[in-house]
């Protein structure tokens, strides 16, 4: 036995102190690559041959500089390098785990709010992820107990490296500038980038981007770009009604109340869990008044994502960056226009105001109230260290109240915060008076079980908002709008899937990609009957909708009145999704999961994908353009 280790301890330092050791890294690098592939974009399908070698190739690139390093200086590089890759592999899992998309450098500037990321790394992290670092702790561990030793080598011969690297360089240069030429030529869709260049043609391009990020915007001034939205706008024109439903001016001068609630998806609307309601406050909402079935977020991102494309009709940038970066823009936003009409515009969040940068988001509009957490009481319940709901909606009732009866009709937008990751309401009192629904052994004390027990509070918390409306006279003078901002839960959780499985049927992975996307929506128009609409409609149709049942007039939207025809959206990363179809890179069936054979549908069919493809691009490009460029100033 010891002279078999011996003999594996020999090899072993024969390789790590020759060339061979570079082959390995790459090797090594390589896997890592591709377990993130199946770790996520791949999660539930085949990583496809192209994007294999398209990545071996790539691998094996990144380490061809390490042949002009002798071997001691080669083996640290080498290794420095493999941790590193390590690294950023593994920050791409767990960031794809928590948002179902890529990380951007861009972001960096949103470490400051990185406590809502770590309150959820349970969830996120796998066992399997140690992987990513296990042959680096091995060698670590050899090293340290002498098993491997990295000798100096003197005289050693540059001639056959040197040759390596040109042959490489040869082959390598007409090989990696397609792939980063060719992910480069796809805009918007991250998946779709990988699969063209891989992943680190995706950080590549990435970087490059972020460097003058107003360099990537399709216009650069107000006049062609008005003159890409009015041709946009024609064509909508053209193709869809913009109401249908004749409620148009049907609220004028009415109060008006926007609330958003923290991560509230759809799919446990009007659905029990042990027999109990999970949102029974919600359901008769929605029964009483208008059901939207097909409220999709607008990418996957943050509540400020979310709250920036209701109020602007805009698509977000990536994460929380249009909060972020862009608060000084000037926007054709709701705020405006309805100060404009003679209303009192207030904001709520129970937040901290420097939480999103909201501050100086708000304090840039026509804003006349802004009340984070300092302007409520300083006895207030709070869950998560912010405002509890049912303190923010009776409070905040109070303020409106006041509002009203000294200025008038009012506009007013709430944002929630007690539905949020990790869901296990910390600070609660009296849980089981405020939370009425036993998740059963089934889902007590998971992540999912949590999930809807922070749903059913928000629930509780919302009938006590309808309540105080009705107690303060003001429910039946006031539009209503509420909504989930964006997902909870990881797309793929398994005790989601299964709980939709009970009570619907086992979801194909579209329908799993649109859940994710998929919030609860309902509205109250005083004076209109219950309605529900399955059609697919997203924030940016909010502004539009508004403001035609106000009577108020539009400006600057890229959105559709809910009340119209339209019958596609998309999202920031070029998702499209339809009644009947999504597209992701192709174009699939929601009904089946399947790609869709383009050479078994109709010309017809082919020429509204190809409609959607370019309303899509033309949607973002506009968006992005006036964001980056600040072209409604």
């Amino acid at each position: 036995m010891r002279k078999i280790l011996g003999k594996v301890k020999e090899y072993t330092n024969l390789i790590v102190n020759s060339e061979m050791i570079i082959i390995i890294i790459g090797i090594l690098i390589f896997l890592k690559t591709i377990f993130f592939y199946k770790q996520t974009i791949y999660y539930n399908s085949n990583i496809q041959v192209e994007i294999l070698q398209k990545t071996f190739i790539f691998s094996m690139f990144i380490v061809t500089f390490l042949f002009i390093f002798p071997n001691r200086a080669r083996f640290i590089i080498g290794t420095i390098l493999n941790l590193f890759i390590s690294i950023v592999t593994f920050a791409d899992n767990l960031y794809y785990n928590y948002s179902s998309s890529l990380i951007s450098i861009s972001q960096i500037s949103n470490v400051q709010y990185s406590e809502q990321i770590s309150v959820a790394l349970k969830e996120l992290f796998s066992v399997l992820q140690v992987l990513y670092f296990a042959d680096i702790i091995i060698v670590l561990i050899l090293i340290l107990f002498r098993f491997i030793r990295i000798k100096k080598i003197k005289g050693r011969k540059y001639k056959p490296a040197i040759v390596y690297i040109a042959v490489m360089l040869v082959v390598y240069s007409s090989t990696i500038p397609t792939y980063i030429t060719d992910a480069e030529t796809i805009k918007y869709n991250k998946k779709m980038q990988i699969e063209s260049g891989t992943l680190y043609a995706f950080h590549i391009l990435d970087i490059k981007s972020n460097l003058d990020l107003k360099k990537t915007a399709k216009y650069k001034n107000k006049e062609e770009m008005m003159l890409a939205y009015n041709n946009l706008m024609s064509e909508y024109e053209n193709n869809y009604e913009d109401s249908v439903y004749g409620l148009d001016g049907v609220a004028k001068d009415k109060n008006v109340i926007i609330l958003q609630l923290e991560s509230y998806q759809n799919f446990f609307i009007n659905k029990t869990v042990n027999g109990q309601e999970i949102t029974p406050n919600m359901n008769k909402f929605m029964h009483d008044n208008i059901q939207l079935n097909g409220m999709m977020s607008q990418s996957y991102s943050t509540t400020a994502d979310s709250e920036h494309s209701t109020l602007t009709s805009l698509y977000p940038l990536e994460n929380g960056m249009a909060f972020a970066h862009y608060s000084s823009n000037n926007y054709d936003d709701l705020y405006k226009l309805y100060k404009k009409a003679g209303y009192y515009t207030v904001y709520m969040h129970g937040n901290d105001g420097s939480f999103w940068n909201r501050n100086n988001v708000y304090g840039n509009m026509d804003v006349d109230e802004l009340d984070f957490i300092e302007n409520f009481n300083e006895d207030s319940l709070l869950i998560n260290q912010w405002i509890s709901d049912e303190e923010l909606y009776v409070q905040g009732v109070d303020k409106l109240k006041e509002a009203e009866n000294e200025n008038g009709k009012f506009f007013a937008t709430i944002v929630s915060a007690s539905c949020h990751n990790a869901f296990d309401l910390p600070g609660l009192e009296d849980r089981s008076g405020r939370v009425n629904i036993d998740v059963g052994d089934r889902y007590r004390g998971t992540f999912f079980g949590n999930y809807l027990e922070a749903a059913n509070y928000a629930d509780y918390a919302f009938g006590l908002f309808i309540d105080e409306l009705k107690k303060n006279d003001l429910y039946d003078n006031t539009v209503i709008l509420v909504f989930g901002d964006h997902y909870a839960l990881q797309m793929y959780n398994d005790e989601m899937l299964e709980f939709i499985s009970d009570t619907e049927h086992q979801y194909n992975d579209v329908e799993a990609q649109i859940n994710y996307i998929n919030v609860s929506c309902g509205m109250r128009i005083p004076g209109i009957d219950h309605l529900e609409l399955q059609k697919v409609i997203s924030k940016l149709d909010i502004k539009p909708t508004l403001t035609s049942i106000s009577g108020i007039e539009d400006g600057f939207s890229l959105g559709t009145n809910i009340f119209g025809t339209k019958d596609f959206v998309c999202l920031n990363n070029g998702i499209i999704v339809t009644e009947n179809y999504y597209f992701n890179g192709d174009w699939y069936s929601i009904s089946t999961g399947e790609k869709v054979d383009m050479n078994q549908i109709s010309e017809g069919q082919k020429e509204k994908f190809d409609f959607y493809y370019k309303c899509m691009e033309e949607e973002i490009s506009i968006s992005n353009s006036v964001i980056l460029n600040n072209l409604l100033n």
